[in-house]
C-alpha cells in the first residue's frame, strides 16, 4: 500500500481513508484545519502563534477601582485618550477620593479628551459614591474572596459597567480567570469562527478558554494587539496575520 500526497497551498493537511485495499491522502484547505480541531486545540494552536509573533507580556497588577474608573473611561475611545483622561481627573481633583467628591460638570470638564464625558462622568460619581456608601471607603478588595460569578454580578449592577469592564477588573486586578471581550477581539474570534454573530462573546470566550488567568491576559492584549494592527474592520492585512493559515476568511 502507498500513500498519495497532493500538496495544497503551503501546506498538505490529509486525512487516511481505505477503498479497495488503498490508503488514499485527502488534502483539504488549511484555513478548514481550524474547524476540525476542539475548542480548546483551536486556543492553544492560536496562542501559540501569538506568543510567536508578539512574545510573552508585561504584568503589573492594578488597583481595582483605578482600573474600574479607567476602562470606564476607554469606553469608545482609545488607550492614549483614556490614559490622557485619568491623568486630567487625578491632576485635577487629587485622587480618587477628590473625584467622588467633586461636581459631575466639573469632573466632565477633566476628561473631556476622554469622549463621552458628560456619560462618563455621571457613571463615574455614581460608582464612586456608592462604593464608598457600601464599603465605608473606596476600597473594593473584598471581591477577591468571592466566588467569579458573585464579585462579576456585584460589578454589572453598576451602570454603565459591562461584561468587559467587570471582566477587566477582575483578570487584571484579582487575578481571576474571566476574559473579557471588546471590539477588537469580537471581530477577530468571529473572522476565526470561534464565535458566531448571534452568540454572546464573553459567554462564547469563557466556556472555551482553559480557565486559566495568565494565558487569558495574554490571549486578551495580543488579541486586541492583532485586531488593531492587522486585522481591521476594512481592509484586514491578512498577508502579515500569523493567523493567516486556518483563518476561515484570509485573503490568501
Amino acid at each position: 500500500m502507498r500513500n498519495l500526497h497532493v500538496p495544497l497551498m503551503h501546506e498538505c493537511y490529509s486525512f487516511l481513508t481505505r477503498k479497495q485495499g488503498l490508503v488514499a491522502c485527502i488534502a483539504i484547505s488549511p484555513a478548514s484545519i481550524l474547524s476540525t480541531m476542539n475548542p480548546k486545540e483551536k486556543i492553544d494552536w492560536i496562542a501559540e502563534r501569538l506568543l510567536d509573533r508578539y512574545g510573552e507580556i508585561e504584568f503589573i497588577t492594578s488597583d481595582p477601582v483605578e482600573e474600574l474608573i479607567t476602562t470606564i473611561l476607554s469606553q469608545n475611545t482609545n488607550d492614549t485618550n483614556r490614559d490622557r483622561a485619568y491623568r486630567s481627573l487625578i491632576n485635577r481633583f487629587g485622587g480618587l477620593a477628590g473625584v467622588k467628591d467633586a461636581p459631575t460638570q466639573e469632573i466632565a470638564e477633566a476628561i473631556k479628551i476622554g469622549g463621552l464625558h458628560n456619560q462618563k462622568s455621571i457613571r463615574i460619581k455614581k460608582v464612586l459614591e456608592r462604593i464608598v456608601r457600601e464599603r465605608g471607603s473606596l476600597d473594593i478588595s473584598f471581591l477577591s474572596d468571592l466566588p467569579l460569578d458573585e464579585a462579576m454580578a456585584w460589578l454589572l449592577s453598576f451602570p454603565g459597567v459591562g461584561k468587559k469592564t467587570a471582566g477587566i477588573v477582575m483578570l487584571f486586578s484579582f487575578d481571576k480567570p474571566y476574559f473579557p471581550v471588546d471590539t477588537h477581539i469580537k471581530r477577530v474570534t468571529q473572522r476565526l469562527g470561534l464565535v458566531r454573530s448571534k452568540d454572546d462573546p464573553h459567554i462564547r470566550m469563557n466556556e472555551i478558554i482553559p480557565h486559566n488567568a495568565a494565558l487569558m491576559r495574554r490571549l486578551h492584549l495580543q488579541l486586541i494587539r492583532l485586531g488593531r494592527e492587522v486585522c481591521h474592520p476594512r481592509n484586514p492585512n491578512c498577508v502579515d496575520c500569523p493567523l493567516r493559515e486556518r483563518c476561515p476568511v484570509a485573503s490568501l
